[in-house]
């Protein structure tokens, strides 16, 4: 069993999978054995706003909430959504971030600016970064869409379950028609 509570903030863009992809990681953490809670928080997230979802898991969790700085590793589906949520990792924790861009409304009408080195800020931070064209993968295994899935495996072997377990968790939480290529996007991603 584990003795200290893990926090995993994962955030994006509306329809980019984020709260399917914490549901897999709850699946995964009860059948681990552990207690886990999660948290959705949705901004606009049907017209492309901010999606944060919060899970925390272990021994007992008391709360679903992930205080600013308390985060092992922020899970991040595009790279404006990781430097926003930078100030939730603890210090050492980890960054896994899809290299993609997807402009917010502001830039998309021009009031605003999409910020530029963000890669080099968050290594700056002191945070331990691993960015992939997770979208590059998921076409790789079949479908772009199943781009979360990629990051998905790579969060996998940040955390202790078997792979089997991943793989039960994906069967249960994604569509039979989708299902081989969810499978391919994981194992391309935990690779």
């Amino acid at each position: 069993m584990m003795n200290e509570t893990t926090n995993i903030l994962i955030v994006g863009v509306g329809g980019q999978g984020t709260i399917l992809t914490s549901r897999i990681i709850g699946h995964v953490t009860r059948a681990g054995g552990l207690d886990v809670k999660i948290s959705e928080i949705h901004g606009m997230s049907q017209r492309g706003g901010s999606v944060v979802t919060q899970v925390r898991f272990g021994e007992k969790v008391h709360s679903p909430i992930i205080m600013p700085g308390t985060a092992n590793i922020i899970l991040a589906f595009e790279k404006l959504e990781a430097l926003r949520y930078l100030p939730w990792l603890k210090k050492g924790g980890v960054v896994i971030m899809n290299d993609q861009r997807v402009d917010p409304m502001p830039v998309i009408v021009g009031s605003a600016s999409y910020p530029r080195e963000i890669i080099q800020k968050i290594e700056e931070s002191g945070a331990s970064l691993l960015c992939v064209d997770a979208l590059a993968k998921a076409r790789e295994a079949g479908n772009a869409k199943s781009f979360n899935v990629v990051l998905l495996g790579l969060l996998s072997r940040y955390l202790v379950f078997a792979e089997e377990l991943w793989l039960e968790a994906i069967e249960k939480s994604v569509a039979e028609r989708f299902l081989e290529v969810n499978l391919a996007a994981f194992r391309l991603g935990r690779r």
